[in-house]
């Protein structure tokens, strides 16, 4: 799964990394600690324009009376996207891509202390999640949702989580933004071994108040 992430670069670079038109309300940047219901920067493409701007973490399917009424869908499971009724509509027709700079996972001790770690580019450079989108207005209330597209790890990640959020190679964005048209069923994939790099951090990442650079050091 993903349930944490971090995103660092500035909105103009994340816009010319997408080649995409950057909206004026995105969420501040840097953040070291988003957490789901939050808003966050997505890239989707309008007859063939792409544009950057705010989503909340959190897929609300349209049959939902208010925010909590169901469970919260932070993450779609690349296996079932298609014929989960929440989900199947965006996955045809609704994806974007979700920037990030890394993501957290948890392991436990012998104690059962829960211990992060901070997953991020092998090279120096931008993730981009693949994640599918919807639109929930209900009572004068209208939120953009989203969720991330998470699959098996693959063999580096297993170490640390079963589940790891799919990772799109700058390649394969125009054939998930749906700019190339079908096949992007085909990405659905673990990240190669060699893309990721991790280690552990801080717990002080455990809560969802903190913030800051200091959250993605290598513990010493």
């Amino acid at each position: 799964m993903c349930g944490r992430f971090a995103i660092t670069l500035p909105d103009d670079a994340m816009a010319r990394a997408f080649a995409a038109r950057p909206a004026n309300d995105l969420p501040p940047h840097p953040r070291y600690n988003i957490c789901p219901t939050q808003s966050i920067a997505s890239v989707i493409s309008r007859e063939g324009v792409r544009h950057l701007g705010p989503m909340r973490w959190g897929f609300l399917p349209h049959w939902y009376k208010h925010e909590s009424d169901g469970p919260l869908l932070i993450n779609a499971r690349a296996e079932t996207i298609a014929s989960k009724p929440a989900f199947r509509e965006a996955a045809r027709s609704r994806r974007c891509l979700i920037p990030a700079s890394g993501f957290y996972e948890w392991t436990k001790d012998a104690a059962g202390n829960r211990l992060p770690w901070y997953i991020s580019p092998t090279k120096s450079g931008l993730l981009a999640f693949a994640g599918v989108w919807q639109v929930w207005e209900r009572e004068g209330q209208r939120h953009v949702t989203c969720a991330i597209v998470t699959c098996a790890a693959n063999h580096s990640m297993a170490s640390i989580h079963h589940r790891m959020p799919v990772v799109l190679a700058a390649g394969d964005w125009a054939l998930w933004l749906g700019e190339k048209g079908h096949g992007a069923a085909r990405l659905m994939q673990p990240a190669p071994e060699d893309a990721l790099t991790f280690y552990r951090v801080n717990t002080r990442v455990n809560s969802n108040r903190a913030e800051g650079p200091e959250l993605i050091e290598p513990l010493a």
